[in-house]
């Protein structure tokens, strides 16, 4: 099967439920793959869904999206971070809808706020910098984030 022109040789997938939506997983005993159908959160409990370009909630465990920084949408500082954040969040919805991904450890398994950090990549390739090389995150490796207000 071709996921954004990288061949995923997942032959047999298991399917097993956790919270309210299956997770797929890789059957090579490697770090395992795993899929959901993701939605936005809004205010009720979350468990399958994105916060934001760079944190989403799966099966019931937020998850911050270790090597991006997006636009802040709650609440975002002026016009343009609210548009920029919105693109980012659809964006990154629409790429771990996509199929099966991986979620990395980094060295940090927390952050200061209890969220999971790990790298999400598909086919070796981080989501991430996808969204990078879109224009809609900025790298991160830790330490103070810029703003992004006075962005297009």
């Amino acid at each position: 099967m071709l996921l954004g022109g990288v061949a995923l040789a997942l032959a047999v997938v298991a399917v097993e439920r956790t919270g309210s939506a299956p997770v797929a997983r890789a059957p090579d005993g490697g770090p395992d793959a795993v899929a959901a159908r993701f939605t936005l959160c809004g205010s009720g409990k979350r468990i399958d869904c994105v916060v934001d370009g760079d944190t989403f909630w799966m099966a019931g465990e937020k998850i911050r999206i270790a090597d991006i920084d997006t636009p802040e949408t709650h609440p975002s500082r002026c016009a343009s971070e609210a548009r920029a954040g919105r693109a980012a969040t659809l964006r990154m919805q629409a790429l771990l809808n996509a199929g099966p991904f991986t979620l990395v450890p980094i060295r940090r398994d927390v952050d200061r706020y209890g969220r999971k950090l790990r790298r999400v990549e598909r086919g070796g390739t981080s989501l991430g910098a996808v969204l990078v090389g879109e224009g809609l995150a900025r790298d991160y490796a830790g330490g103070k984030r810029a703003g992004w207000c006075g962005r297009a």
